[in-house]
């Protein structure tokens, strides 16, 4: 996948939207105030959140290509993946890791959150 189709696919959640809190890069997709997906624009890297149980059977399925979260502090380390897209994790899987991150960061939002980030109206 390009890197603008990630963008899309992302940006396709409902109450998704754009920010880069790190500068220009990497740009961050959040649900209400969390960061669900960051791509980098200049490596072919996509962190996304997880629970430590998923991340930990993603990294051990696909051990060269998916790592503990880069640009993440060592505490977070277990809930985020940095993936290489380099065409090894098939588009499937790749579609499936955003699928979750998206749900684990609105999880982690309380329900008045979830409620307000789910009616922000989505720009694309």
């Amino acid at each position: 996948m390009t890197t603008q189709a990630l963008i899309d696919y992302c940006m396709g959640k409902q109450g998704a939207w754009l920010n880069c809190p790190f500068g220009p890069e990497p740009v961050c997709v959040r649900i209400g105030k969390r960061i669900f997906a960051e791509i980098f624009l200049t490596r072919p890297w996509i962190t996304l959140k997880c629970d430590a149980i998923y991340g930990l059977a993603m990294r051990e399925a696909y051990p060269d290509t998916i790592r503990r979260g880069y640009h993440c502090p060592p505490p977070q380390h277990p809930y985020n993946n940095t993936v290489t897209l380099d065409g090894t994790v098939p588009e499937s899987t790749l579609l499936e890791m955003i699928d979750h991150s998206y749900q684990h960061a609105l999880i982690s939002l309380t329900k008045s959150e979830q409620l307000i980030a789910l009616d922000r109206k989505n720009p694309v």
